[in-house]
C-alpha cells in the first residue's frame, strides 16, 4: 500500500489557513506556546542561513571547474543588473501608486508599534558569520577548490554539505509549515489579520503583482537559454515563493529551495 504524503506547498498552505482560521479562538496561553517555538526556530534560521550558504554554495562553484572564475563573474553581474532593474522599478511605482493607497485613516504609528503575543522565553543563537561574509567565504573557497588537482579539501567540503542538506530535510522543513501556522496564529489572536493588516493589503496586492511580473520576466529570459518552458521552470519553484509569503524569511526560503536533493537546485 502506497504511503500518503502531502507535499511541502499544501502544508504550507494549510498552515496559513488553519493559523487564519483558529486564531481566534486559542487560548492566550496555548498562543504563547507556538510564538515560543517561532522565537527559538527563527534564531536556528538565521543561525543556519550562513552555514547554507557555504555548505551549498562552496561545493557548486567548485564543482564547475576551471570555468568557475568566469561563470562567477557573469553570474553577480547578472544578479546585480537584475537587483537595479527591480529596485528602480519598486521605486517609481511606490512614488506613483503607494501615496493614494496608504491613506486608510489608521494612523501609521499604530501600524508600526502593533505586536503580537510574546514568547514565553526566548534563546539567543547568534550566527558564526553574517551572511556576506559567508558568501565571500564560499566564493574563496569554490574558487580556490575549482584551481587545486587535489580532492582532499573538496572531499570535505562535500561531506559538510551532506550534512546541511541532511539538516534541512529532517529538522528545518518538516518544522517549516509549523512555524509558518504561528506566524498566522499570532497576527490573527492579536487581530492584526483583520484590522491593522488591513493598512498593508492594497500596498500587499501591488507587490504581489510586481513579484508576478519580475518571476515570468526573469523566468521567460532563463528559459531562452535553457530552451524550455518558463511555466515549467517556475512551477517548480513556487513551494520556495510561497514560503517567502509566508515567512517573509530569506533563511526559511533558501532552505526550501533546497527541499529534495534530487529534484531541487539551489538558484
Amino acid at each position: 500500500m502506497k504511503k500518503f504524503k502531502i507535499d511541502l506547498l499544501p502544508r504550507i498552505i494549510i498552515a496559513i489557513i488553519l493559523g487564519i482560521a483558529i486564531g481566534t479562538i486559542f487560548p492566550t496561553p496555548l498562543v504563547r506556546i507556538f510564538v515560543t517555538f517561532n522565537d527559538i526556530f527563527n534564531e536556528f534560521l538565521n543561525f543556519s542561513i550562513p552555514l547554507i550558504i557555504v555548505g551549498l554554495v562552496t561545493i557548486a562553484i567548485a564543482d564547475i571547474g576551471k570555468g568557475a572564475g568566469k561563470m562567477l563573474l557573469i553570474t553577480a553581474l547578472i544578479a546585480y543588473g537584475a537587483t537595479l532593474f527591480s529596485g528602480f522599478l519598486s521605486y517609481f511605482t511606490g512614488v506613483t501608486i503607494f501615496p493614494s493607497l496608504i491613506d486608510t485613516g489608521v494612523p501609521l504609528e499604530e501600524v508600526s508599534e502593533a505586536q503580537g503575543i510574546v514568547p514565553y522565553f526566548s534563546v539567543s543563537i547568534p550566527p558564526l558569520m553574517n551572511v556576506m561574509t559567508a558568501l565571500i567565504l564560499s566564493f574563496t573557497l569554490g574558487l580556490g577548490l575549482a584551481s587545486l588537482k587535489s580532492d582532499a579539501l573538496k572531499n570535505v567540503a562535500r561531506d559538510f554539505q551532506e550534512i546541511i542538506v541532511r539538516m534541512i530535510s529532517a529538522v528545518i522543513l518538516p518544522l517549516l509549515p509549523l512555524y509558518i501556522f504561528g506566524i498566522f496564529l499570532n497576527m490573527t489572536h492579536s487581530g492584526q489579520v483583520y484590522s491593522i493588516l488591513m493598512v498593508f493589503i492594497k500596498i500587499i496586492g501591488v507587490i504581489f503583482i510586481l513579484h508576478i511580473f519580475l518571476l515570468i520576466f526573469q523566468y521567460s529570459i532563463a528559459a531562452l537559454f535553457v530552451r524550455k518552458n518558463p511555466f515549467k521552470l517556475l512551477r517548480k519553484m513556487m513551494p520556495a515563493y510561497f514560503t517567502a509569503l509566508g515567512t517573509q524569511s530569506s533563511a526559511a526560503t533558501i532552505c526550501d529551495n533546497r527541499a529534495n536533493k534530487k529534484e531541487r537546485r539551489i538558484c
